[in-house]
Order: structure tokens, then C-alpha cells, then sequence
């Protein structure tokens, strides 16, 4: 059996971006996450994986920038003027932010040991992931609460 052969056109430089142009219009945006259900995609850790990462990552970001642009803006980010103003807080409201803010670095930390176990081929049956999303979610909290009260 014999395959034809394939048909070679000599076409421009624009000719060819024009033709790559139009078979990116029908490439699915990756990752798909509308083919799913809600349920499937915006509860599961999975999806809060990615969002975690890009919140530390862009917490990071701004701040840094902040802290380096703050001389420039007269701005007082410094170490002694943030200890003062942390001092200043009840305990309860410091308990709450460090819980809000440190929740999101301990999920992302402990879903992705979920996700080095999907790396060794562990964890793929649905019992199992469902198992796992509950552990997820509950470790989080706990650890979270604790790191959050914890001097």
C-alpha cells in the first residue's frame, strides 16, 4: 500500500503566517476547563493548585516590587515599621491573617506531594482521588490553623 504523496506549495513568508494565523483559531485553549462540569473542576484541588501558585506567585511579586519601589514613593515597608504595625493587632486578628495567608502556601505545599505521587503512577482510581481531595482540603486546615496560632 502506497501513501500519496504529500503536496508542497511555495507560498510567502505572510501567505504562511496568514495559514498558521487560521489553524491557531481552531486550537482548544489549554487547559480546556468549560468541556467539565463545575463540580469536576472548580472544587477539586487540581484547579486550586494552579490558583494557589499564582496567588504566592503574584503576592511575591507585588510585594517586592512594592518594597523596592517604596523609597521612591515614600512608602514605609520596612521590617520595624511592618513589626509595628503587626504589634499593634489583637491576637485573634493576627491568628486570622496569618491563617489567611498562610493557607494557601500549605495547600499548594501538600497537593503537591499529591501531585509527585501522580508522578510515580500512584493515586489514578476514582475511590483513591476522592480520598485524597478530602485529606487535601482537611490537612490544610489543620496545618494551617496550627502554623496560624503557633508562636
Amino acid at each position: 500500500m502506497v501513501s500519496p504523496a504529500a503536496v508542497i506549495e511555495k507560498t510567502s513568508i505572510a501567505q504562511s503566517q496568514e495559514i498558521l494565523d487560521a489553524q491557531r483559531l481552531h486550537r482548544p485553549v489549554s487547559p480546556h476547563l468549560t468541556v467539565y462540569s463545575p463540580k469536576q473542576t472548580f472544587f477539586t484541588p487540581s484547579i486550586w493548585h494552579r490558583m494557589t501558585g499564582s496567588i504566592l506567585s503574584g503576592s511575591l511579586y507585588a510585594f517586592s516590587t512594592a518594597y523596592l519601589a517604596a523609597p521612591l514613593f515614600g512608602w514605609h515597608l520596612e521590617s520595624a515599621s511592618l513589626v509595628a504595625c503587626a504589634a499593634g493587632l489583637p491576637l485573634v486578628v493576627k491568628g486570622g491573617l496569618k491563617f489567611f495567608f498562610g493557607f494557601p502556601f500549605v495547600f499548594h505545599f501538600i497537593n503537591g506531594i499529591r501531585h509527585l505521587t501522580y508522578d510515580v503512577l500512584l493515586g489514578f482510581s476514582k475511590p483513591q482521588i476522592k480520598k485524597f481531595d478530602v485529606l487535601i482540603w482537611s490537612s490544610s486546615t489543620v496545618v494551617a490553623a496550627y502554623l496560624a496560632f503557633l508562636y
